[in-house]
């Protein structure tokens, strides 16, 4: 059996695309970059549109969305997308032929062939944006990116996961002596904004079980931090709260703005 395997195509302010797929479903999350760099980074990973089944939409914030409308066209693929979500893209995305508009409510759980999917509310400053979780028998994916803090009903919804892609978006020091205008620091370091990479590493310290054998850390700012510096921090936040572990056993692992992540197997250890 295949199990679930994934890559994480971009990540970052600039982008975001992610590839799931099972032995009989492939789907994209997002598509914050335009047509031909989705089509380039897909390469990297010896993969085509043409196996796509769909585009799962997280919100209509432009670096998840900008090249969704030219791909779903491009490769004839229905989007996914709560009903406000729609709302706010409609304009954004251009003609979609009416039976690839679907609408998947927040928190529904929809069956791709034997790839499992569900969607769950995040706290984010767009109409009404969501996380993922993929189920293929006993493996379980989530992602969980651009998102204000960690709720419990988003613990509730990752809790289990076997990997796990989580936003570890910016060092709130570099944050704040950063030149953004107080304004937009603000947004990102509120309940609607983005997750600190000492909120990713308090999170994981309730996060981390038996189960959990990779966090790949996303969406990471290049102006306000450093994969380095977001692994180191939260690990100590983890051990802060008495959560240590072997790299043996657990692995923080790493995603990129320019280029796709290494195809990995949920299933591996």
């Amino acid at each position: 059996m295949m199990g679930i395997s994934f890559t994480v195509l971009s990540s970052g302010s600039t982008g975001n695309a992610t590839v799931v797929r099972n032995k009989d479903t492939t789907l994209m999350i997002d598509a914050g970059l335009s047509a031909k760099r989705i089509d380039e980074l897909m390469e990297q990973r010896e993969l085509s549109g043409e196996e796509l089944d769909g585009i799962l939409v997280t919100h209509e914030h432009s670096d998840h969305i900008k090249g969704l409308g030219a791909v779903a066209r491009k490769y004839d693929l229905p989007i996914y997308a709560n009903e406000k979500t729609w709302e706010a893209i409609n304009k954004s995305v251009g003609k979609i032929a009416e039976e690839n508009r679907v609408v998947m409510d927040s928190g529904e759980v929809r069956d791709f062939g034997s790839l499992r999917v569900e969607s769950f509310q995040i706290s984010h400053d767009a109409a009404e944006p969501v996380g993922y979780c993929f189920y293929d028998g006993d493996e379980k994916l989530s992602v969980a990116t651009d998102l204000g803090y960690m709720s419990d009903k988003v613990k509730q919804a990752i809790s289990g996961s076997n990997v796990l892609v989580l936003e570890a978006n910016h060092d709130i020091e570099m944050l704040r002596m950063g030149r953004y205008p107080w304004n937009t620091k603000r947004r990102i370091l509120g309940d609607l904004g983005h997750l600190s990479n000492d909120a990713a590493g308090e999170a994981m310290s309730e996060l981390l079980t038996g189960d959990l054998k990779r966090t790949y850390l996303a969406h990471l700012s290049r102006d306000h931090n450093q994969m380095d510096l977001a692994k180191m921090t939260v690990r100590a936040g983890m051990e802060d709260r008495g959560c240590f572990y072997k790299d043996s056993e657990f692995k923080l692992c790493d995603t990129y703005y320019d280029r796709p992540t290494p195809w990995d197997k949920v299933s591996e250890p």
